[in-house]
Order: C-alpha cells, then sequence, then structure tokens
C-alpha cells in the first residue's frame, strides 16, 4: 500500500443535502481496483494517475478526527463517492471501520456507497451510529445478470452476492437499498435489466432503488470505455454506436430512458419501493430531527 499525503479528509459538500442529504465528503482512498469499464472517476479532471492502483491517504484516521472536532454542526457523512470504501485492502487495513468508529464517538451519520460486500463486517458500527444519527447504505447493482456484471465490473462482487448484501443489511435494522446507476446504453437498458432489479431488490427487502438511464461519459473516460467496449464485446460496435449517438456530449441518457422510467417507477410502486431523491432522503432521517436537535 502507498500513502499518500493529505491535508484534510472530511469536507463540506459544495450543495449540502442535495445528494441524499450529505453533509460532507470523506475519502481515504484514492483509486479503485473494481475496474469499472464506466467508472467517471477516470474522467481526466479528476487527476488520478493509475486509477486502478489504489492508495490510502496518509495518517487518515488522525486527520478525520481532527476534522470531526472541528465541525460546527453535525451532520452526515458520505463515502464512496470517488472510491470504493470497501476495496480489498480494507479487509486488513480497516481504515474505513475505524473511520465509521470516529463518527459514531462524534454523533455523526453516515452514507456509504459501495459495491462490495465487505461493508457487512461493520454492521456493528454502523447499527451503532443509527442508534443516535441517520445512516444509509447504498450498494451499487447496475445488472442482474451476473455474467455481464463479470465483463463490465470485473473486480466487484456477483451482482447476486450485492443483493445478498442489501439482505444482511437490511436483517440487522439498516435502511439500504441499491443505487442503480449507471445502466449502460445498449448493455443494460432493457426492461428484462430494470424490472430484474426491482425484483430481487424486493426479495432483499431493499427500502429504495435510485436509478440514472444513462451514464456519464468525459475527456479520459470516455476513451478507457471505448476501448474497454472493443475488448470485452468484439465484433459488436458498441464504441462506433456511442460515437455515433452521444459524440463528445457528458450526459448521454439511454434512448429507452423515458419507457424505462415508466415501467421502473410502476413496478416501484407496486413494490413499495422508494425511488425518488426527497423520498429516499426522508425516510433514513426520519426520527433523528428531534433527538439530534443539533443535526442540519
Amino acid at each position: 500500500m502507498e500513502y499518500i499525503p493529505a491535508k484534510t479528509i472530511v469536507t463540506r459538500t459544495k450543495a449540502s443535502g442535495s445528494w441524499f442529504g450529505i453533509d460532507y465528503n470523506m475519502n481515504i482512498y484514492r483509486g479503485c481496483c473494481h475496474g469499472c469499464i464506466y467508472c467517471d472517476s477516470r474522467s481526466g479532471c479528476y487527476q488520478i494517475e493509475e486509477f486502478d492502483r489504489v492508495r490510502a491517504k496518509q495518517d487518515a484516521l488522525r486527520i478525520i478526527r481532527d476534522d470531526l472536532r472541528r465541525k460546527v454542526r453535525q451532520g452526515v457523512v458520505g463515502t464512496g463517492a470517488m472510491s470504493d470504501p470497501y476495496n480489498p485492502f480494507e479487509e486488513e487495513l480497516e481504515l474505513t471501520r475505524h473511520a465509521l468508529e470516529l463518527l459514531e464517538a462524534y454523533g455523526f451519520g453516515a452514507a456509504i456507497a459501495t459495491k462490495s460486500s465487505l461493508i457487512e463486517r461493520d454492521i456493528d458500527i454502523l447499527k451503532g451510529i443509527a442508534s443516535q444519527a441517520p445512516v444509509l447504505c447504498k450498494v451499487t447493482v447496475t445488472t442482474c445478470d451476473d455474467s455481464l456484471a463479470a465483463k463490465v465490473e470485473p473486480g466487484a462482487p456477483p451482482s447476486s452476492r450485492r443483493f445478498d448484501t442489501v439482505a444482511r443489511l437490511r436483517q440487522a435494522g439498516l435502511f439500504a437499498g441499491i443505487l442503480l446507476m449507471p445502466v449502460l446504453p445498449f448493455l443494460e437498458d432493457t426492461e428484462e435489466n430494470v424490472l430484474g432489479i426491482v425484483r430481487e431488490a424486493k426479495r432483499a427487502g431493499a427500502r429504495f432503488i435510485y436509478p440514472a438511464f444513462g451514464m456519464t461519459m468525459r475527456d479520459g473516460q470516455r476513451e478507457w470505455y471505448y476501448r474497454e467496449l472493443e475488448t470485452r464485446f468484439p465484433g459488436q460496435g458498441l464504441a462506433q454506436t456511442y460515437a455515433r449517438r452521444y459524440g463528445r456530449r457528458y450526459e448521454c441518457a439511454s434512448p429507452r430512458a423515458a419507457k424505462l422510467w415508466e415501467r421502473f417507477s410502476a413496478a416501484c410502486d407496486r413494490e413499495g419501493i422508494l425511488y425518488r431523491m426527497q423520498e429516499i432522503t426522508r425516510g433514513y432521517r426520519t426520527g433523528y430531527e428531534d433527538a439530534q436537535l443539533r443535526f442540519p
């Protein structure tokens, strides 16, 4: 493990509360080894060299402790935006686990985004945090087909394993659900896939599914994605299809987005699964406003 210097780790979000009600961001690691072919964090604007190589921030736990002590107001700390907090090195290093312990000690909530089943290890701490502050567990699933997931997310656990993780988090009483994003155009944007995810999420007891029927592409990441499409799906002409339809656009919505949203939202309504940002945020923060007067 290579350690890189950092001055601060827990930072205020630019638009506080707008993304799942998160007030602060916390990224302990830099880079990711899941190898997802679509990852926006590969984009040149983030200037992350050797993105597939995971590095940790030096003296992270002391910095996080000092950051939390200096905060005027408590709030929900999100992690997993730029790199998965439960990469394979975390199993031994336990930096994410100890950071969660600090959140609990200082009365902060937690919102975690991950593809890893390793989050199950920290259910005990997450339950401790939830006893006094909001906790949101977001497990990313983009396809219910394990064979397709192995091609587009080769270093992550199979989708079926991730549904099991949601089930275990829910059995522990935690507010957990699915991040259905991205939904890759011409690969994952079928009714069969989207409704299959709703079906498996229901079986797992997921409280929510938050979707994005499409993807984003920026310089650096776009070129990587096209090369991976040609390698993993040879002879299908997917890179050319993307280039013709989207050009240099950043937001690349599925051509089926409107129809998918119609079928998806109807299925979620039938199953009692939340899918709108405001409803999800309200759901996991409900019950903490009065008890935690210092929470924004």
